[in-house]
């Protein structure tokens, strides 16, 4: 990966972040739709035609193929306009399928959209459930009602899929509950590049969704599952930050690992989620790690909610 890839911070939490410190009291959810409607379509070319787009919630995966586009999630839809721009940088050829990775509205807001362009939308089975569903998720101050059925995936998944797509093989596989219960990585076999969606969250903490299905621990096997889809070579694109290799990966399973169980500790004790949080057990991973829109706190909550 290039240094540029290395130092970029994902633009949806920088602005998220300058939004927060100037004292604005929108939700988590109006100030992450904010920044993807303000901020501008980055286009990373990675190998093989496949490309990643960052700006629009999720990052989205696309491979180019003499049929037309493949899509690894679908953003946020106010930033309609701007994806098809970019997408018309890439290929003039039509959308033909696009994979939800999971079911949060910054990976799948985009599908109405996708769909009337004519795609093929996959998703695990319990993300095409959720979106049918009302869930409140308190972190990010917002009630999520149901889809319409019109902007619904097209096909539900429980096990691998394969699709041919030009020259290449796309292979889907599920994890266990993870990030949610419903979670899709995506592996362009012939581009060797891998998307882990929410279950890899580059040099920033990630959220963990106990509501839909998640869980802590399950993160962690998603982890040890990308590490093992992974070669020396694969390029990883991840839910959220910049464009990663096998060593980041690495990274982001140990500090998982190490977090929980100085977090597991704090709780066996008999700690209070605020006593724990004053232990700040992620103290020394959070100028890394904390800096975007999930700080050390936070994460602390998340994760002794499932020890």
């Amino acid at each position: 990966m290039t240094s540029t890839y290395r130092r970029a911070m994902p633009a949806l939490a920088a602005s998220a972040l300058i939004a927060l410190a100037s004292g604005a009291s929108a939700s988590p959810y109006s100030v992450i739709n904010h920044a993807a409607a303000t901020s501008k379509i980055k286009v990373h070319a990675l190998r093989g035609g496949v490309s990643m787009l960052e700006g629009s919630g999720g990052n989205i995966g696309v491979l180019v193929g003499p049929e037309g586009l493949f899509l690894v999630d679908t953003g946020i839809a106010v930033s309609e306009a701007k994806l098809k721009t970019a997408l018309r940088g890439l290929s003039r050829k039509p959308l033909r399928y696009a994979v939800n990775t999971h079911w949060h509205w910054d990976h799948t807001d985009g599908n109405g959209w996708v769909r009337r362009a004519g795609a093929q939308i996959i998703a695990e089975r319990h993300t095409l459930d959720h979106l049918k569903h009302t869930i409140r998720v308190e972190e990010w101050e917002h009630t999520f009602t149901p889809v319409p059925a019109k902007d619904l995936p097209t096909q539900a998944v429980q096990a691998e899929k394969l699709v041919a797509f030009g020259s290449d093989r796309v292979r889907i596989r599920p994890y266990m509950p993870s990030h949610t219960d419903g979670d899709l990585s995506v592996y362009f076999e012939k581009a060797d590049v891998l998307a882990t969606g929410d279950t890899f969250w580059n040099g920033v903490y990630p959220f963990i969704d106990y509501v839909g299905g998640g869980g802590i621990d399950g993160a962690i096997k998603a982890a040890d599952a990308n590490l093992a889809m992974a070669g020396p070579r694969t390029i990883i694109i991840p839910g959220h930050g910049p464009v990663a290799n096998r060593a980041d990966a690495q990274a982001f399973r140990d500090m998982l690992v190490t977090i929980r169980g100085r977090v597991a500790k704090l709780k066996a004790e008999g700690k209070t989620l605020a006593q724990a949080q004053a232990a700040r057990p992620t103290a020394d991973f959070d100028a890394k790690w904390g800096q975007s829109i999930i700080n050390g706190q936070l994460f602390t909550a998340l994760v002794y909610r499932g020890v």
